[in-house]
């Protein structure tokens, strides 16, 4: 399988899958829980399922490959995602990066065991590292690669210039690049349209990332894409009047187009023509039903409707 072309599709992000982020173990709950979660996101018609080694220390892919084991089948009805490179509680560190190849070496196989599984579909490298050499990586991606233990190659949290320095040592082509992007974090939008404008230093997203993977065809994913229900199920207490006139505007989009608020706050990401591929992280299969319609309202909103959006979440129009 590869990443798909075109316009953006659902991903389903495993991070709150597995229990606590501590060291207890996770139990049959768990495991029911990450069962019920995959269901409901197959159910709308989701495929690639992402994951990183260190989501609740690594129980969310343990879970994830439990349901796996007692599925037959179910490997070969989905793709699997995960990522390598961010390095907790360790060495006395709280955090540190590490993409050395050996590194990159032993936490896909420690994925792999995790998930049961012989491969994944998309290996993503969490975050730069500074010490990173791209020899390294080349070198270990390429040894995964031909083992059959990675299909694809991607990225997250990586600016544009940062992939094609790393893209000039490797083989295999950057597939993907996973960023924090949604209607509340605009950092990757307003980017675009404040070029030589006072406001652009509110903004510390990398101008032309964007148009990076537009121009070498490289998915966009993004995560925190619901904006932890920012404007579609959080106390109205907690909101700021933009975020209350955001919400009342995705309600109103919602009842004229027959569908929900949250289709309609995924469908304005997909809408962009950048490929964006929001990553749904709730663990709440109803709200993971809720989504079902993103694509299609994508396909529908009409330019007034997405400014109109854009404005709303911003609180004052555009320059």
């Amino acid at each position: 399988m590869t990443v798909a072309n075109g316009r953006g599709r659902l991903i389903y992000g495993c991070m709150g899958l597995g229990g606590p982020w501590d060291g207890t173990s996770y139990g049959a709950s768990e495991i029911d829980q990450a069962a019920a979660v995959i269901e409901a996101a197959q159910g709308i018609g989701i495929e690639l399922f992402d994951h990183a080694d260190i989501y609740r220390s690594g129980k969310s892919e343990a879970v994830f490959g439990e349901v796996l084991a007692r599925s037959q089948g179910l490997r070969d009805k989905i793709q699997l995602q995960t990522k390598c490179g961010i390095r907790l509680g360790e060495r006395g560190l709280e955090t540190h990066y590490d993409l050395s190849r050996d590194a990159i070496l032993e936490r896909v196989h420690e994925s792999l065991k995790r998930l049961q599984t012989d491969y994944v579909d998309v290996l993503l490298l969490h975050r730069p590292d500074p010490l990173m050499d791209p020899r390294e990586v080349a070198d270990a991606v390429g040894q995964l690669m031909a083992e059959g233990k990675v299909r694809q190659l991607g990225v997250s949290n990586m600016s544009g210039a940062q992939i094609a320095f790393l893209q000039d040592r490797l083989e295999a082509p950057i597939m993907a690049n996973q960023l924090e992007m949604s209607l509340l974090r605009r950092g990757w939008l307003e980017s675009t349209v404040l070029v030589n404008h006072a406001d652009s230093l509110e903004y510390s997203f990398p101008h032309g990332t964007l148009e990076h993977c537009m121009a070498t065809g490289i998915e966009l994913q993004a995560y925190g894409s619901l904006a932890q229900g920012r404007y579609t199920g959080a106390p109205s207490a907690e909101h700021s009047p933009a975020e209350s006139a955001t919400a009342d505007m995705l309600e109103k989009l919602a009842g004229e187009k027959s569908t929900t608020p949250e289709s309609v706050l995924l469908g304005w990401l997909m809408k962009h023509p950048a490929r964006i591929s929001p990553v749904v992280g709730t663990t709440n299969p109803a709200r993971i039903a809720a989504c079902a319609d993103a694509a299609s309202v994508a396909a529908g909103m009409t330019r007034a409707e997405w400014y109109g959006l854009w404005a709303a979440a911003r609180g004052n129009n555009i320059p």
